[in-house]
């Protein structure tokens, strides 16, 4: 995957490219290369947190035979957090699916609180930086299991996913074998900045707060004092709405201070534990190059990929109309090699 190139149907130069390569396979693309590959039927449960709430995962268990076909048994699990109002049924979620059913591995999507289609009953959300919340789920599912797991996020679930192995240090490779951040915003800051203008704003920015507004206001009804609800219905990019709504529910001064706190950038030169890929295209249209990490800013247990295609969470394959199995691929293969 470090040396993917998009397919010739869908180049493009500069932001060009890494618009078309984010928003057709996002829109378009198969999940599978075999056009008969079905839709992923999920098993759901619903765990309690600690703190009175709810989050709903959604589990695709591994066929028996498969365990046995491919060992080793029991089955690995695959965790994927997926990214800012992502779900199960993303179009990467059920790419990362069908490659762990592929492999006889066990395979979940917790969703974040309010991302299952239900809203939570708790005050707070999720935010970029929520490594607590992703602690308690992973160690929740390794005292059910005998089995290895690994772990993937995809964007804002990346950063998180990296936040908590830089959290847990050492606990963290007695938990996973291995993490992989894919499309991840480790400087939100640069990235914020980078979604709040021009394209970006009009075009993704708009797509979020379209779906992340309502939800703050229902929010309300549920807390009517909880944050500023015209505030929130005034804000036309992330400064204004992490601000209004994110930053001050989740114990945070500002968006900025909420931004450089939950950063997993400034962290990763101290990642020496459980090892961990970070994937970034140098062409994604809401992640500048110019932010992501060098070989001198991370740990020894990073390794670095930044193809200088693929777009955000794109990286299609194979002819019209293309299919997002390359990147499950590549970044489960590099996972496998850990267990």
């Amino acid at each position: 995957m470090q040396a993917y190139r998009a397919p010739r149907w869908l180049a493009g130069s500069g932001l060009v490219g890494g618009n078309v390569q984010t928003i057709w396979p996002a829109l378009y693309s198969r999940v599978h290369p075999d056009r008969r590959a079905g839709p992923v039927s999920y098993l759901r449960e619903r765990w309690d947190s600690p703190d009175g709430d709810f989050i709903d995962l959604d589990f695709l268990p591994a066929e028996p035979d498969a365990r046995v076909a491919h060992r080793p048994v029991p089955a690995p699990l695959l965790v994927l957090f997926h990214g800012l109002e992502g779900s199960s049924q993303s179009h990467y979620s059920r790419a990362f699916a069908l490659w762990a059913h592929s492999r006889g591995w066990d395979f979940v999507v917790p969703h974040f609180r309010g991302c299952s289609g239900e809203l939570n009953r708790a005050p707070r959300t999720y935010f970029s930086g929520d490594h607590a919340e992703v602690d308690w789920i992973l160690r929740r599912l390794a005292l059910r299991r005998p089995g290895p797991m690994l772990a993937v996020g995809v964007s804002l679930g990346g950063n998180m996913l990296l936040r908590w192995a830089q959290e847990a240090a050492e606990d963290a490779s007695r938990i996973v074998r291995a993490v992989a951040a894919v499309s991840s915003p480790v400087d939100l800051t640069a990235v914020s900045e980078s979604i709040n203008r021009g394209f970006n704003k009009q075009v993704y920015t708009r797509m979020f707060l379209a779906s992340l507004k309502p939800k703050a206001l229902a929010k309300l009804q549920q807390f009517p004092n909880l944050a500023d609800a015209e505030a929130i219905r005034r804000s036309e990019d992330f400064l204004a709405y992490d601000n209004a709504f994110t930053a001050p529910i989740h114990g945070f001064a500002d968006a900025r201070d909420y931004w450089a706190r939950c950063s997993a950038k400034p962290h990763l030169r101290h990642m020496r534990d459980v090892p961990a890929l970070v994937l970034n295209a140098r062409n994604d249209p809401f992640i500048p190059a110019s932010c992501l990490p060098t070989r001198g800013e991370v740990g020894p247990a990073v390794t670095l990929w930044q193809p200088h295609e693929g777009g955000h969470v794109g990286f299609p394959a194979g002819s019209f109309p293309g299919h997002v199995a390359d990147l499950p691929q590549a970044v489960g293969a590099w996972l496998q090699q850990h267990l």
